[in-house]
């Protein structure tokens, strides 16, 4: 493990937002949602979760998660994905979201 200064992790905006639309993404080589994601201020965005394992299209609309959103768009398929969602990896690989307990204002910085 490298070890990185507070002026490092300070560079990462990791940011709350909350899921407002989920889309099937039939395109992606393993199975993932498109989100489209409310960051308040830093607005609107779309990318691409391989997390169809532990979640359903039905229960992520309204949830708050944890997204990176200073990295360059990256395409995925014929997706341009602008954000990354975080999560932990089960025993099994599959995806867990990073989410938030409380409500928090869309935009609010990881500290």
């Amino acid at each position: 493990m490298q070890t990185i200064t507070w002026t490092d992790f300070e560079k990462v905006e990791l940011r709350a937002g909350t899921i407002l639309e989920v889309a099937d993404f039939a395109e992606a080589r393993k199975p993932a949602y498109k989100l489209k994601v409310d960051f308040g201020e830093f607005g609107i965005k779309w990318s691409s979760a391989q997390i169809t394992r532990h979640f359903t299209k039905q229960e992520l609309p309204g949830r708050q998660i944890v997204g990176v959103i200073n990295f360059p768009k990256k395409q995925i398929a014929n997706f341009m994905s602008e954000f990354l969602v975080t999560g932990f990896a089960d025993e099994y690989g599959d995806i867990v979201l990073t989410s938030i307990d409380k409500p928090v204002p869309n935009g609010s910085k990881l500290i």
